[in-house]
C-alpha cells in the first residue's frame, strides 16, 4: 500500500472517482478493469492494488511484481496531477512502464464498461 495525504479532504470523492478509470483494458471490448483503490483507514489514506486489498481480506491473492509496479505508476500520476501527495516518495520509484495502464479520460467514461473487482465496503453475503 502507498501511505497518501489528501491536498483538501473534498479530494477523496475525485480520487476515487479518477481511479475507476484507470486500469487495465479488455483487448476486444470497452471494457476498463480499476486497478487500485483509495482507502481511508483509522485517519490515513492508501493507494491499494484490489489484489492487495484480497490480501488484506485474508483471500488467496497472486499480487506480482507486476501489480507493485502498476499500483506505483498510478499513485506517482495521482501525485504528478496534484490530486495526492505521496508521504514515502521512496515506496513508488519501481514503476511500470506507463503503456501497461489505460487511462480513460472522463468525457470517454460513458462508452466504456468500469469493472471494479474490488467493492471497500459492502459486505458479500454469504
Amino acid at each position: 500500500m502507498v501511505e497518501i495525504r489528501l491536498k483538501v479532504p473534498d479530494d477523496f470523492l475525485k480520487v476515487r472517482e479518477t481511479l475507476t478509470r484507470i486500469g487495465v483494458a479488455s483487448r476486444n471490448e470497452k471494457k476498463l478493469y480499476q486497478s487500485c483503490h483509495i482507502l481511508h483507514k483509522q485517519g490515513k489514506y492508501y493507494i491499494v492494488h484490489f489484489k492487495e486489498l484480497f490480501l488484506l481480506d485474508g483471500k488467496h491473492s497472486d499480487f506480482s511484481e507486476n501489480d507493485k509496479q502498476r499500483r506505483n505508476r498510478i499513485a506517482k500520476l495521482l501525485s504528478d496531477w496534484g490530486l495526492i501527495e505521496i508521504v514515502d516518495d521512496t515506496i513508488v520509484e519501481d514503476v511500470s512502464s506507463i503503456s501497461q495502464i489505460k487511462i480513460l479520460p472522463h468525457k470517454d467514461k460513458s462508452e466504456w464498461e468500469l469493472i471494479a473487482k474490488y467493492s471497500i465496503g459492502s459486505k458479500k453475503s454469504q
